[in-house]
């Protein structure tokens, strides 16, 4: 690669008030007080680590998952985020998210998140309809999401993110559209909006619930796309919606396959190397280990294959409605786009994707295994 990909942060907060019965995520419900200063200390020697992948890099992006990162004080970012600086160049327009949970948010704290240099938050409300909060084992009912995002306007974030889930048990489309009114009285720039799926390892998958068939999920996702259409914003990407300009810049760099430094319990990252390779890493997932490691925090790592780079990259580029240019495949992989043109002529031939330009058309997003699957 003659210029690395740009570099975005990930950083995972492990702890949770409660673990919901569908999630998958590294999270672990709190026991006491979470030890702010012990994480602290060992996400920053976890970075002293990494430092040589970022070289010269400017962090582009951050993005704060959990877990639930809203239960860490603004103290505690406003010193991160302090240390971050003094290690590594960040963009003068970073955009820097915050995941932050309705149920774990009392009077002030969005101002002080905001003190700290956090400018954008994805607020986890996954639906504002009282039975279906219950279902879902959330801590906080439909008007503590309300609450929620109101006070993030209150607090100055023009900036974020309302997060809901669709297909959910006994849902009918009837109850989607609401949860979509409900989200888009408040104006947000950006909603994700994604079909709950069984994950294995979790309460639902070991119990599963009375989810729609096929059917119903179709005419939920069709009504609810028509509405959200109708009010303005553009599925630019698989799941997620945004007024015009206000796309996630940090989802953004994961589907255009850029690289992403990973600090915290159990998160993931990929870096392109110096010498051309590409490698994913991860960290040690148990919050009691990651803090007791010492040394390297790494848990693993593996490269990418050259071999498997092409299916690396659509896999990701593929989600976004408008693809990617030609170009970016040899920017972000370092392979030669002749690598993968005559798959790329035949597929466009099928009507696949569209021509000069790697995007799937309308047909291509509805076999879109499919045709992930001529580049294994």
């Amino acid at each position: 690669m003659a210029v690395r990909p740009p570099l975005s942060l990930y950083l995972h907060v492990p702890w949770c008030v409660r673990k919901c019965p569908y999630c998958d995520f590294n999270s672990h419900a709190v026991k006491g007080e979470i030890p702010e200063d012990r994480y602290l200390k060992a996400m920053l020697e976890d970075l002293d680590q990494d430092l040589a992948a970022a070289g010269a890099r400017e962090i582009q992006t951050v993005f704060i998952g959990g877990g639930t990162p809203s239960l860490m004080s603004g103290e505690f970012y406003r010193r991160l985020f302090r240390e971050l600086r003094s290690r590594l160049n960040f963009a003068t327009d970073a955009e820097i998210t915050l995941e932050a949970n309705p149920g774990t948010l009392e009077q002030g704290r969005f101002e002080a998140f905001r003190a700290a240099g956090i400018n954008r938050l994805s607020i986890g409300v996954q639906s504002f309809n009282p039975a279906h909060l219950t279902t879902l084992g959330r801590i906080h009912d439909n008007n503590a999401a309300h609450r929620a995002i109101e006070a993030a306007l209150q607090a100055g974030f023009t900036n974020f993110n309302v997060d809901l889930m669709h297909g959910l048990p006994n849902q009918t489309p009837e109850d989607a559209i609401a949860d979509l009114e409900a989200a888009l009285s408040h104006n947000p720039p950006h909603l994700s909006w994604y079909q709950l799926t069984l994950e294995p390892n979790t309460e639902f998958y070991s119990r599963p619930p009375d989810l729609p068939d096929d059917d119903r999920l179709w005419e939920i996702y069709r009504r609810g796309a028509d509405y959200l259409r109708q009010r303005g914003l553009r599925d630019y990407e698989v799941s997620a919606w945004s007024q015009p300009g206000m796309a996630s810049r940090h989802n953004l760099n994961y589907w255009t396959f850029g690289d992403y430094l990973a600090l915290g319990a159990g998160a993931h990252g990929k870096i392109s190397l110096t010498d051309g390779s590409i490698r994913r890493y991860w960290k040690t997932r148990q919050p009691d280990a990651y803090l007791n490691r010492i040394g390297s925090r790494t848990a693993g790592a593996e490269s990418i294959a050259p071999e498997d780079l092409p299916l690396e990259f659509l896999m990701n580029a593929l989600r976004l409605t408008d693809g990617v240019d030609e170009g970016l495949f040899t920017e972000h992989t370092g392979l030669p786009l002749a690598s993968v043109a005559v798959k790329l002529k035949q597929l466009r031939g099928e009507k696949l994707l569209e021509g000069h330009r790697i995007q799937a058309t309308d047909l291509g997003q509805r076999y879109l295994n499919t045709l992930l699957e001529r580049f294994l």
